[in-house]
């Protein structure tokens, strides 16, 4: 049976269940947004972004954007009922001082002990991006990252040891990937679930690490 990848936005909704009632969450740029399209109308989770924002609902409905109303990635929001708006610097107090349950980060690659790379892939050409990144992985209670898990060249962003520029050590709880979900410990990489199709021998051969069942 051959394996279908997750799409993103079945990805956005996987990373959604997992996140509890009452949570306070920051959701990063890039896939990570796409989880505010899927929490359930009728669980009360209050998402941040680093912009100073509290508060923020769905992406707004085509020709109901308004450009004032934007998240940390630029992308038009909406805010639900309650929510509010502050400064930059209240924001990453907000960030840095613990008043965060989970934020969600993109990642160019994340070790089987959490160990976090999504600022610079260190080539001569890129662009680094440092952002609230670092501020948002050692100040989270939790940090997830939600990421396919091949680069388009077919390896795994999952490694043994970060090559890229680390952002934060040992700070990753659980990756949501287009393939599966797996939690980092200290003692490496467990299996949470997997697409329908995908053998767990066949994922630690695309990995190429050891994960426990």
């Amino acid at each position: 049976m051959a394996y279908q990848k997750r799409t993103k936005d079945q990805l956005a909704a996987r990373v959604a269940q997992d996140i509890p009632e009452g949570a306070v969450v920051n959701l990063g740029i890039g896939q990570p947004t796409l989880v505010a399209n899927h929490i359930p109308k009728e669980r009360e989770v209050l998402l941040h972004s680093e912009n100073g924002l509290l508060g923020m609902g769905p992406a707004p409905a085509p020709g109901q954007e308004d450009y004032d109303l934007i998240n940390a990635g630029k992308q038009p929001v909406t805010l639900l009922p309650g929510g509010s708006y502050f400064h930059h610097t209240d924001s990453f107090a907000m960030m840095r001082g613990g008043h965060l349950d989970i934020c969600v980060l993109g990642a160019f690659q994340v070790s089987a002990t959490g160990d976090l790379a999504n600022w610079h892939t260190g080539e001569k050409d890129a662009i680094p991006a440092v952002g609230g990144a670092m501020d948002l992985a050692v100040g989270a209670r939790q940090t997830w990252v939600m990421m396919d898990l091949l680069t388009k060249q077919g390896e795994s962003k999952v490694v043994q040891a970060c090559t890229y520029p680390l952002t934060g050590i040992a700070c990753v709880k659980r990756i949501y990937s287009d393939l599966c979900t797996l939690d980092c410990t200290p003692q490496g990489l467990k299996l949470i679930d997997l697409v329908d199709g995908l053998t767990h021998a066949e994922l630690e051969k695309m990995i190429g690490l050891p994960i426990q069942a």
